[in-house]
């Protein structure tokens, strides 16, 4: 059962962290909410390919279709229907009018941190930064003809979305750890989450993956291991510029993605970087 979840301090262990996020509401943009139910008023017009490529550019409501699938593969009986590892298989396996069935009018990240602009804020910076990950590691996947681009796209989309999760569960507990590095910028986002909240959010996503059951492959890719694997490696950089060049493309830290981002992809550098515009 989902509910409203606004924690104010910390709690105890990361399994009670993944116990209190599992069970909570996700919810989505707004723009998302309102073209749903603009879809379900003319769902014989609608296809898996439009509501997944409308829904794509939404991490949360990514991530709520991907754990409704993973929810529903388990509680079938037959148990050996294979993972859907984008939100357009995951409609396909579904069906379109099982999606609108099951996905009523979605809360939105507007209405549930309303009280909190400075939340808010910190939240759609976050979901930004990972739209536009998104884009470049799907560049990085295509430009190297990985057959996996669609799930690379995913994993990035996806690849902060315990962070997403802690500004609209635990907003003030997000704006301490947002405010530990803007008074310190070289301490390390790691350190920071364990500071205020006894954990490392990459633990929890991790964790909240496999009680989701999401793919293996989602998972895999998602994770900071396997750092040589192709495929991470395009997760990995696409997260990173995307993080550096939030601000603009001036950080100090664009150069050194620029250098790996250039290795991956097999080209000198300022192809690469001009690669990198066309993706942006």
């Amino acid at each position: 059962m989902s509910d409203r979840l606004r924690l104010t301090a910390p709690l105890p262990s990361l399994d009670a962290w993944v116990d209190a996020f599992a069970r909570a509401e996700i919810p989505v943009l707004t723009e998302t909410a309102e073209a749903l139910e603009h879809m379900r008023a003319t769902e014989d017009d609608v296809d898996a390919h439009g509501i997944g490529e409308m829904i794509e550019a939404d991490p949360l409501m990514t991530l709520k279709v991907l754990v409704h699938a993973g929810k529903q593969r388990r509680s079938r009986s037959e148990g050996l229907r294979a993972d859907a590892e984008t939100v357009t298989a995951a409609l396909v396996l579904m069906g379109i009018t099982p999606f609108f069935r099951d996905f009523g009018r979605q809360p939105t990240m507007e209405e549930v941190l309303a009280d909190n602009e400075d939340a808010l804020l910190g939240l759609s910076r976050v979901m930004q930064r990972a739209e536009r990950a998104s884009r470049f590691a799907l560049g990085f996947a295509a430009h190297r003809a990985d057959p996996d681009a669609a799930v690379i796209h995913s994993a990035a989309l996806l690849h902060d979305f315990a962070e997403m999760l802690l500004w609209v569960h635990a907003p003030e507990l997000a704006l301490q750890i947002a405010a530990l590095q803007e008074a310190d910028r070289h301490l390390r986002s790691t350190a920071a989450q364990r500071q205020v909240l006894g954990i490392a959010l990459a633990d929890l996503e991790q964790a909240l993956m496999r009680r989701w059951h999401l793919p293996e492959l989602l998972m895999r890719i998602t994770a900071n291991k396997h750092e040589r694997d192709p495929q991470v490696r395009c997760v990995q950089l696409a997260v990173r510029l995307a993080r550096h060049t939030a601000r603009g493309w001036d950080d100090a830290g664009v150069p050194d993605d620029l250098h790996d981002i250039a290795e991956l992809l097999n080209l000198r550098e300022a192809h690469a970087l001009k690669l990198l515009h066309e993706f942006d």
